[in-house]
């Protein structure tokens, strides 16, 4: 049985919804989850776990939420070698370009990407569906 945590900041809710989704259709295809606002997340706990899933909304100029989110993802990136990561969110404004940002971040930082999801402002019942997918392919 995996072992997956998500890691994720919010605003209005939209990328907890995700969040929330991912965590239940990863729980229904019998992974170990784990679902965390990033302020109640460490970067150690993270070795604990075969899959790390992130999220944010798309934030200014399409990055990830700069303030809790950023620093979080900078710090536990190098210490994820090796392990599938994954990354989800919701956006406003663009094509989901912060998220492809995002993928090669984790690329880059040596981790093996294992994909993204993400979601047009409130996830809508489609986007919640493939959201629990998403999950299920995570466990």
């Amino acid at each position: 049985m995996a072992k997956v945590i998500i890691v994720y900041w919010t605003g209005g809710g939209n990328t907890e919804k995700m969040a929330e989704a991912i965590a239940e259709g990863a729980k229904g295809a019998g992974a170990d989850v784990t679902c965390k606002n990033v302020s109640d997340a460490s970067v150690a706990e993270l070795a604990g776990y075969d899959v790390v899933a992130f999220g944010s909304p798309a934030m200014g100029s399409e990055v990830i939420e700069e303030s809790e989110m950023e620093p979080f993802f900078s710090e536990a990136i190098g210490t994820l070698g090796g392990k599938k990561v994954a990354v989800f969110g919701s956006y406003d404004w663009g094509d989901g370009e912060w998220l492809r940002t995002w993928e090669d971040r984790v690329k880059d930082g040596g981790a093996d990407c294992v994909g993204s999801v993400k979601a047009h402002l409130e996830p809508d019942d489609d986007a919640v569906a493939e959201c629990k997918a998403f999950g299920a392919k995570l466990a």
